[in-house]
């Protein structure tokens, strides 16, 4: 495939067209739906994540913090959805903070947004390169390093994100379709034959909900949902945005919600409230396979194991598609090299911004063979953390913007959607940043010899990038304000 531009002549003018810089599509609700929630990886989150919340958080309680982190992001999303509507730009948040707390704010949540997405596809390569080197040898192949096969994945990435958004929506729609219906079919499973100790709603009951260690069950309850937030950066590419984006990011927060409400539930059920626990600290992160086997069967086992590479697939794939729309936005204010913001002709893709982060994947993985991290333990576990975090963070000042921004402009009188929903989201957001910093140690794997979290390098170090990728596209905003004046006007004016 070629990634030149078109160029043509007219009876007036011979010279080339210029290529197009704003993206296009017809995505509707529900394919826009599909791309985040597919980000949020359904399979790898209840088989993986939600086994650590149940083991690390508050036990069998672990479910309704499900609930809990919704209603948090569903009162952020009423905001969120409201500054969509009066501002038409699709840099989501870096284009609604620079909205409401000016552009070196702006540019800072903007770095601090790049930072996230990557840490978070990051992670996911790290444990499906090792999900996939563990899976074939098992089958009697040749045992590959990890980074061998997160490099493969990348490439079929990077195939995906270069082409029209709509091949990746499709793509992530028949994987999504997959996961969610394997899990549903072990729930029903487990609802038809009435679960190990017999149906409850012992996950609800406060006494479960307050034990252990709910705030590090948070914690992981509200990484689930990352990635559903990105609806307005596919806004340029949806049918009627004023109504699509809305609609899909409601649908997002409260379909996530439902769902690994459900699933999590469903795995407390699969074992009795009296053993999940147990079986979760056996081998969390083959609980999910277990509980497979236990009520569909071996063949049951083999396909959920299948969808579960698969689902890292269709996260590393959405996230890829999130970031280089990122890019793109930013290089048509003129805060990455104009080239990035460049539209394939034919596929109407950000495809220089895809290969940039392509580029930059292959360069991770590269950093992480070469320091011999392992791709679960480390990789995996710790920008994980560090995503999670900045997420929180990004989140929090956005709902601050948004605040300050219809107060400032008056453009939107609804006091529930602009100012009361906001600022209880706001709320919520502060309480889980700061319950993650409080448990950042024990996310990354910082321990004594006892087992008990400190904040040594590696928390340090960690820490120390989140705090300097805002500081970076800060410091960028103060340069191009002396500058370059008229960039510095445009931060937050980017086309699509």
């Amino acid at each position: 495939m070629s990634a030149s531009i078109r160029t043509g002549s007219s009876p007036a003018d011979a010279g080339p067209v210029p290529a197009p810089r704003a993206l296009t599509g017809k995505l509707g609700p529900l394919a826009i739906v599909f791309m985040v929630v597919a980000a949020a990886s359904p399979l790898t989150v209840v088989g993986g994540a939600a086994p650590l919340g149940i083991l690390l958080g508050n036990g069998v309680g672990f479910p309704a913090l499900y609930v809990v982190s919704g209603v948090v992001l569903l009162l952020f999303s009423v905001g969120l959805a409201a500054m969509t509507r009066v501002v038409p730009r699709p840099g989501a948040f870096f284009t609604f903070v620079g909205y409401g707390l000016g552009r070196r704010a702006g540019l800072g949540a903007a770095y601090l947004a790049l930072l996230t997405y990557t840490t978070i596809q990051a992670a996911v390569y790290g444990y499906i390169g090792y999900i996939l080197s563990g899976t074939f040898a098992q089958l009697g192949l040749p045992e590959l390093p990890w980074w061998l096969w997160a490099l493969a994945v990348a490439a079929l990435v990077g195939v995906l994100g270069y082409r029209h958004i709509d091949l990746s929506s499709k793509v992530l729609g028949v994987l999504l379709i997959g996961e969610i219906g394997i899990v549903l079919a072990v729930v029903a499973g487990v609802v038809l034959t009435g679960g190990d100790q017999g149906l409850s709603l012992e996950p609800f009951e406060p006494a479960n909900v307050f034990s252990g260690s709910p705030a590090v069950g948070l914690t992981f309850a509200i990484a689930a949902f990352i990635g559903f937030e990105a609806t307005a950066i596919f806004r340029d590419e949806a049918r009627d945005p004023a109504r699509t984006i809305p609609r899909a990011t409601y649908a997002a927060v409260i379909g996530i919600t439902v769902f690994y409400t459900l699933a999590s539930w469903g795995l407390v059920m699969a074992w009795g409230p009296d053993h999940a626990v147990d079986v979760a600290a056996a081998d969390p992160g083959g609980m999910i396979l277990t509980t497979t086997a236990k009520y569909l069967g071996t063949a049951g086992e083999v396909i959920i194991n299948v969808l579960l590479i698969t689902s890292m697939f269709a996260c590393v794939l959405s996230f890829h598609n999130v970031i280089t729309r990122y890019q793109h936005t930013m290089a048509n204010a003129g805060l990455l090299p104009g080239a990035v913001g460049a539209v394939h002709a034919r596929h109407l893709s950000p495809h220089l911004s895809s290969l940039l982060q392509s580029a930059t994947t292959v360069a991770l993985v590269a950093v992480f063979a070469l320091a011999g991290l392992d791709p679960v333990l480390e990789v995996f576990t710790w920008f994980a953390g560090v995503s999670t975090l900045a997420i929180a963070i990004l989140m929090a000042v956005t709902s601050l913007a948004i605040i300050v921004w219809f107060r400032r402009t008056r453009q939107d009188a609804r006091a529930w959607n602009t100012v009361v929903a906001p600022a209880l989201g706001l709320v919520g957001l502060v309480g889980s940043a700061v319950a993650i910093v409080a448990y950042f140690p024990l996310l990354v794997g910082d321990v004594d010899a006892a087992g008990n979290q400190r904040f040594g390098a590696t928390s340090a170090v960690l820490l120390a990038v989140i705090v300097l990728s805002p500081v970076a596209g800060w410091v960028q905003a103060v340069v191009l304000r002396r500058r370059r004046p008229e960039t510095y006007a445009r931060i937050t004016e980017a086309i699509g």
